[in-house]
């Protein structure tokens, strides 16, 4: 069968508190609490079943929180590779006027033998499926005792070698390193502060984003998905640039905006459209809808389909166009 894994090398449990005021150094006691099993892939897995898709996550969790993760509500979609300890917490921190701040712990390194571990399962995903995806998200931690990060080396040749596309969907140094040699990356996902920091100049307009996105498709990837925070989204590959945006009906949460925008984009690539439509605004259309979507939840994993809300596409955009300053997510 055909299918799209997810692997998540840094897990996370999502804690999420609701206060009316958030001061500086001041007592608050939240209104409501949270908590569920996250980690950009599984986050991305989820909003995939939701959306119909056969969908694995492949998660690297703490043993002390696997039998909390084994009652969650993405208790069916979890490969758990099991390591010693607590997972990490991320929190987000919701006040009454909709701002968050999030506080994400570090990521801890991972022994050889629980990243051989997490290669095994994700052998065994892409062996039972036909022409699937992967996508790679969230930060990569450190192999342990080496100081640096786990190599994806192996995991872009189990895609190769079950023919498998690939999404990626990371930040920071370990985004720069797979920027070193991106070739055979099918999708890439950054968003603008990330597409900045990756060509080292300021992107002010749309224009500024295509161009920025093409020098990185000129390395080998497909398609740059470019996430703009409130000014939507665009997909660029070598020839073409579609914009996107939705309205949400409400902001309630914007974690894991990105994480279902990159799965309604998966979600429109993969259907079965008619002949003769448009697959990349498809795509991009579905992506805007899905990311307005998820920040009308107020858990970082949504659940149910975008319904009722419709994306704004264009497939000739206007390069000129300015974008807002808090655009970047």
């Amino acid at each position: 069968m055909s299918g799209i894994v997810t692997l998540t090398a840094a897990g996370a449990i999502d804690a999420t508190y609701r206060v009316g005021t958030l001061h500086r150094g001041a007592f608050a006691r939240a209104d409501s609490y949270t908590r569920e099993v996250s980690g950009k892939g599984v986050n991305v897995s989820a909003a995939l079943a939701a959306g119909g898709a056969d969908t694995a996550a492949i998660v690297v969790l703490g043993a002390d929180d696997v039998r909390f993760a084994r009652c969650g509500l993405t208790a069916p979609l979890l490969r758990i590779v099991e390591v010693p300890g607590a997972t990490r917490v991320n929190t987000s921190i919701i006040d009454a006027q909709g701002a968050t701040t999030k506080v994400n712990a570090p990521t801890p390194p991972l022994a050889p033998e629980a990243w051989a571990a997490t290669i095994a399962a994700l052998r065994e995903e892409l062996a039972d499926r036909t022409d699937p995806w992967l996508v790679v998200s969230g930060s990569l931690p450190e192999l342990a005792g080496t100081g640096t990060l786990v190599d994806l080396a192996p995991v872009r040749a189990l895609a190769r070698e079950h023919g498998a596309r690939v999404a990626v969907d990371t930040s920071g140094a370990a985004l720069d390193a797979l920027l070193v040699d991106p070739a055979g990356i099918d999708l890439l996902t950054p968003n603008a502060e990330e597409l900045s920091a990756a060509v080292g100049r300021p992107l002010v307009t749309l224009g500024e984003v295509v161009a920025a996105a093409r020098e990185i498709v000129a390395r080998g990837v497909g398609t740059v998905l470019a996430s703009l925070g409130a000014d939507g989204l665009i997909a660029v590959t070598a020839d073409r640039a579609v914009f996107a945006r939705a309205d949400a009906p409400f902001v309630a949460n914007t974690a894991g905006a990105g994480d279902a925008a990159l799965a309604g984009f998966l979600l429109g690539l993969t259907s079965a459209p008619a002949a003769g439509s448009d697959v990349l605004a498809l795509a991009a259309a579905s992506a805007a809808e899905w990311g307005a979507h998820a920040v009308s939840h107020t858990s970082t994993v949504v659940s149910g389909q975008p319904v009722g809300i419709r994306a704004l596409v264009h497939i000739e955009p206007d390069l000129a166009r300015v974008l807002t300053p808090e655009g970047p997510e």
